[in-house]
């Protein structure tokens, strides 16, 4: 499994779950995020998450697609 790191921006605590997906490069736009979220195919902390827009902080580790993204 292929491992990104993502630092959040200095100033922010938290990202939401689809804009991360995008940010990382993971989808084309924060709108498919939100349909690859809906779909299911996104994890958070090991655990499918449904919430397209549920904010993600420093720490956790999300899945998609054979990625693992840990932001920091």
């Amino acid at each position: 499994m292929k491992t990104i790191d993502f630092a959040l921006d200095a100033g922010h605590d938290v990202v939401e779950l689809n804009q991360l997906l995008k940010l990382a490069g993971l989808v084309g736009s924060g709108g498919e995020g939100k349909q690859r979220v809906a779909e299911g195919a996104v994890t958070v902390d090991g655990s499918v998450e449904l919430r397209k827009t549920c904010k993600i902080r420093a720490g956790q580790v999300v899945g998609f697609a054979g990625v693992e993204v840990r932001v920091r």
